[in-house]
């Protein structure tokens, strides 16, 4: 391994240990620290990486920096990149939730837990205000983030969400694209490793059979479905973490019951405290949904691999499939133009995920409170979400 390549590394493992705040926060450290102090790439060339990602399904983060890995040294420093970048967040949250049960039946832990969930949802609702004031720019966005949301809220069902973003991306493509017969006869496909292709659509349906038809009193059977879900939903996730909440709610929370909406809301919060991607709360998901399932330490531990894996490999694939010919690609604005409705969808679906979050929560003063002053704090201030997430977890300990 070349000296530049241990440097890049270094540089990633320090990346990670400081990124809070998500993926706009992430393309800030990006440009100062791989482009201004490294130069790695260009500004623009970041830039462009952090579009494909917004067209691309998946963590928008991780598939930046995996797309910078690749442009300095190729495939093996990407997968090192993605090791380094996802693997100590995720077994933080592996250990919360193995831990979890324990510390629920302490009293302690209850009194923090009364301040954690209420700053969860002051966390997604300013999360869904926030996306949706650069989002929905038109009658058309606006329109489409109302009906994916009273969509979600009504229907309950995971298929929702594939079917309203494919909807979304459809209707705007062809509301804001000018039709352009050369844009038709670009050649892509001359780019375009057939095999890859295939390679990714095999595995996709290969799962998402053994998914439905596996017995479910093989032991097989949950590690299986669990990877199924987790690489489908890896596949149908646009706007990153933020879009990451409704979907994991809707299908474990109210379709599978695997988690409570308690248990959910705690693992969030959590997440939101610590650095690295917000795709690492499926690390918490995978080991409690195996913890409730009657799974020992072991077993946790393999459910969160299973969901870590399984949520990353559709976007890692993607981009180091299409990273090779994305001076093509950008060109087609067909393709750049589905974004805003695709985005819109994700607006709707986080409205409607606090929302069922908050039907279960308790209600009262001060819950309430909490829950606005965590939505006006982090809309007019500077203050950082861990910051929060900490003085909740000191003042529902010491003083509660």
């Amino acid at each position: 391994m070349r000296k530049r390549h241990i440097i890049f590394l270094r540089d990633v493992l320090w990346f990670m240990l400081t990124s809070f705040g998500g993926a706009q926060a992430h393309i800030a450290i990006l440009l100062n620290d791989f482009v201004i102090k490294r130069r790695y790439l260009s500004e623009e060339e970041l830039l462009e990486m952090n579009s494909l990602t917004q067209i691309l399904p998946g963590p928008a983060s991780t598939q930046t920096l995996v797309g910078i890995a690749y442009k300095v040294g190729g495939y093996y420093l990407s997968i090192l990149t993605f090791l380094i970048w996802i693997l100590p967040s995720a077994a933080v949250m592996c250990f919360v939730a193995i831990t979890y049960k324990e510390f629920s039946l302490k009293d302690e832990f209850t009194q923090v837990n009364k301040l954690i969930q209420p700053l969860a949802l002051g966390i997604v609702a300013f999360g869904a205000f926030s996306f949706g004031k650069k989002i929905l720019t038109s009658n058309v966005t606006i329109s489409l983030a109302i009906i994916a949301g009273i969509c979600s809220l009504i229907l309950k069902n995971a298929y929702v969400f594939p079917i309203m973003i494919l909807i979304g991306g459809i209707v705007t493509s062809a509301t804001e694209s000018k039709w352009d017969e050369s844009q038709v006869r670009i050649s892509l496909f001359s780019s375009i490793n057939q095999k890859k292709l295939v390679y990714f659509i095999g595995v996709l349906l290969l799962f998402g059979l053994l998914g439905t038809i596996i017995n479910k009193t093989s032991p097989f059977s949950l590690p299986v479905r669990m990877f199924e879900n987790f690489y489908r939903n890896g596949i149908l996730i646009f706007g990153g973490g933020n879009v990451l909440v409704p979907l994991m709610f809707t299908e474990f929370v109210e379709m599978k019951r695997y988690l409570s909406s308690s248990e959910f809301l705690t693992g969030y919060a959590v997440q939101q405290a610590i650095p690295g991607p917000t795709f690492s709360f499926t690390s918490y998901l995978g080991a409690m949904t195996f913890a409730n399932q009657g799974y020992g330490i072991f077993g946790q531990i393999w459910g969160a691999l299973i969901a870590v894996l399984g949520i990353n490999l559709p976007g890692l694939i993607l981009m180091l499939f299409i990273v090779p010919f994305w001076e093509d690609l950008k060109k087609i604005n067909m393709i750049k133009n589905s974004l805003s409705g695709v985005n819109a969808v994700g607006v709707g679906f986080m409205a409607a995920a606090f929302i069922l979050l908050l039907i279960p929560a308790e209600i009262n003063f001060l819950s309430v409170f909490i829950m606005t002053g965590t939505f006006l704090l982090l809309n007019f201030t500077k203050l950082k979400t861990p910051y929060l997430i900490l003085a909740g977890v000191l003042v529902g300990y010491f003083f509660l």
